[in-house]
């Protein structure tokens, strides 16, 4: 999407994400900003709810996919979650279920498009990488730098 300025790529990240949102609308959102933050400091656990095709090209820095949260949940009680999918969707669904089940679970805003955005890093089984699995061509919302790969 090159055609974009960087200004109408974060609004289109923005509105893309807000639309999904509305389905969970008793889900919380969590800024990529704050997510950042917390993270560093240690005390939320990042959890990826793409496929694993998505997950093998990167992940953002530190999280841990679904299926292993769902096997190590003991080690995270009383961290809050915050779940990203590509924009947001998927990742919706899980925190509306693990909010059901009595998790402090939040959406993350903007997802992992969001997340590159705000400049979080992302790695891959081979170390840090500028490459991202985004679903389709329809979301390669990536800055320059990026590589798309659906």
């Amino acid at each position: 999407m090159g055609t974009l300025s960087d200004e109408d790529r974060r609004e289109r990240i923005a509105r893309v994400f807000k639309k999904n949102a509305r389905k969970f609308s008793s889900v919380p959102v969590m800024s990529v900003d704050e997510a950042l933050r917390r993270h560093g400091e240690g005390n939320i656990v990042l959890v990826d709810v793409r496929s694993p095709t998505e997950q093998q090209v990167s992940m953002a820095e530190g999280a841990i996919t679904a299926g292993e949260f769902e096997r190590t949940q003991a080690v995270h009680t009383g961290k809050t979650v915050v779940t990203y999918c590509t924009v947001g969707f998927r990742s919706g669904h899980l925190a509306d279920l693990l909010r059901s089940q009595g998790w402090d679970a939040y959406n993350m805003e903007g997802a992992i498009l969001g997340w590159v955005e705000a400049g979080g890093a992302l790695v891959s089984a081979d170390g840090p990488t500028k490459r991202v699995h985004t679903w389709s061509g329809g979301f390669d919302l990536l800055p320059d730098g990026y590589e798309a790969v659906w």
